[in-house]
């Protein structure tokens, strides 16, 4: 009944390969086929086979994405505090400048250099895809 429900309201796409498998396997006794015992089956619960699916893929774009745009509202931020002339002392004193340079670093690499920006993201759980919108 649970397994079912995944189904019913669609959640079932946001599932991870094996959990996927694991809930056509409880709500329809097999997926592609292949019951719960199938070396198949029972291959997709290694941490080697989710890395490499394109579940996992879609997560890392997706915090790419996230991490690109949480970086351009950060220097849009200390760019409009560092413009004001009223706490130019306070922002030296706070190393802003040497912040600034660092993020804008930070950026340039995300944006010239995605690829390596991807292999420093493998191993972590990326960011769920289904949640990305314009507003991220």
């Amino acid at each position: 009944r649970v397994a079912l429900s995944y189904f019913e309201d669609g959640s079932i796409e946001m599932a991870c390969p094996p959990l996927r498998a694991l809930l056509h396997i409880m709500a329809h006794g097999n997926y592609e086929g292949k019951d719960a015992h199938h070396p198949d089956i029972r291959a997709m619960f290694t941490r080697q086979s989710l890395l490499e699916s394109g579940w996992y893929a879609e997560r890392l774009q997706a915090k790419l994405q996230t991490d690109r745009r949480l970086k351009l509202r950060q220097l849009d931020s200390l760019r409009r505090f560092l413009a004001k002339e009223q706490y130019r002392k306070e922002a030296e004193r706070l190393g802003l400048p040497a912040k600034l340079a660092e993020l804008e670093a930070a950026l340039a690499d995300l944006e010239t250099q995605p690829a390596a920006a991807l292999n420093r993201l493998e191993g972590t759980i990326g960011c769920d895809p289904a949640v990305l919108t314009e507003a991220c």
